[in-house]
C-alpha cells in the first residue's frame, strides 16, 4: 500500500487504532482524528511519521473540512476513508431521550454521511474507497441496545445505496460488521467498571461459535481487506466470530 493515503476516523483507541496501524504497516500514509488530543497524538507517536494526528469533531462542518484538508496535504490525495468514529446510547423503549437520540446519531451517522459526500471528490479521482462500521446489534437483539442498533441498521443501508450511487465513479462503498469486540466503547456504554465490562464480555464469549471474544486487530484486517478488494461494493461483511448465528450454549 505504499503512495497510498488513507483517512481513520476514531482512530485513538480500538478498531480504528488497529486499523491505522496495519495501514502504516503496509506502507501507506495515514491520518487518523479523534476529540482527545492525547488519545491521537500517542497513537501516531508510536505509529511514526506516516501518521498524521488531526484533533477534530466530525459532527462539526469546519472541523471535518479542516480534517480532509490535512488529510489530503499529508497523503497527496485519498485512496480510503475509514468512517469508524461513534458513540453508543443504551436506553430501554421506556426510557428512551430525544435529545441523546438526535445526538447519537449525529455522532455515528450523520457525521459519516457528511464526510464521505466531502471526501468523494477525492475517493473519485483515486478510485478509492469508503467503509463504514455496523454492528453484531443489527443481527440479534440485545434489549436497551435500540438507540444504538438503530444507527448501525441506518449506516449498513447507507452502504448498499452509496454503492449503487458511486459504483458510476469506482469508489467503492463497503461495511464491516463485528460482533463483541473488546474496545473502549464498551465503558463508555455505561457498563460500569472494567471489571463489570470484563464480567459481561465473557457471558458473551460462549454466544459466540468460535466461543471468544474478538479483537480490534481481527476487524481491522477486514477492514484492509476491503480497502484493497477492486470488486467489492456494497458488502455487509459479518466479522463477529459467529455470534450472528444466534448460537445458544448447551
Amino acid at each position: 500500500m505504499k503512495g497510498q493515503s488513507y483517512l481513520v476516523t476514531g482512530g485513538g483507541s480500538g478498531i480504528g487504532e488497529a486499523t491505522a496501524e496495519q495501514l502504516v504497516a503496509l506502507g501507506a500514509q495515514v491520518t487518523i482524528c479523534g476529540r482527545r488530543a492525547e488519545k491521537i497524538n500517542a497513537v501516531a507517536a508510536r505509529l511514526g511519521d506516516r501518521c498524521l494526528a488531526v484533533t477534530a469533531d466530525i459532527t462539526q462542518a469546519g472541523d471535518r473540512a479542516e480534517l480532509l484538508r490535512q488529510a489530503l496535504a499529508h497523503g497527496g490525495g485519498l485512496d480510503g476513508l475509514v468512517s469508524n468514529a461513534g458513540n453508543m446510547y443504551r436506553a430501554s423503549i421506556a426510557e428512551f431521550d430525544q435529545d441523546r437520540l438526535l445526538d447519537i446519531f449525529n455522532q455515528n451517522v450523520i457525521s459519516g454521511m457528511m464526510l464521505s459526500q466531502l471526501a468523494t471528490p477525492a475517493l473519485t479521482a483515486r478510485q478509492g474507497a469508503i467503509i463504514f462500521l455496523g454492528s453484531i446489534h443489527t443481527r440479534r437483539a440485545f434489549p436497551g441496545a435500540a438507540p444504538y442498533a438503530a444507527t448501525k441498521a441506518a449506516l449498513q443501508t447507507l452502504t448498499q445505496v452509496m454503492a449503487a450511487e458511486l459504483g458510476a465513479q469506482k469508489v467503492r462503498v463497503n461495511c464491516v460488521i463485528p460482533g463483541a469486540v473488546m474496545t473502549e466503547i464498551n465503558e463508555r456504554a455505561g457498563f460500569g467498571s472494567t471489571e463489570d465490562v470484563t464480567i459481561r464480555m465473557t457471558a458473551l464469549a460462549p454466544l459466540h461459535a468460535l466461543g471468544r471474544i474478538g479483537q480490534p486487530m481481527e476487524v481491522a484486517e477486514a477492514i484492509v481487506f476491503l480497502l484493497q478488494s477492486n470488486w467489492t461494493t456494497g458488502a455487509l461483511l459479518d466479522i463477529d466470530g459467529g455470534l450472528g448465528l444466534g448460537l445458544t450454549p448447551l
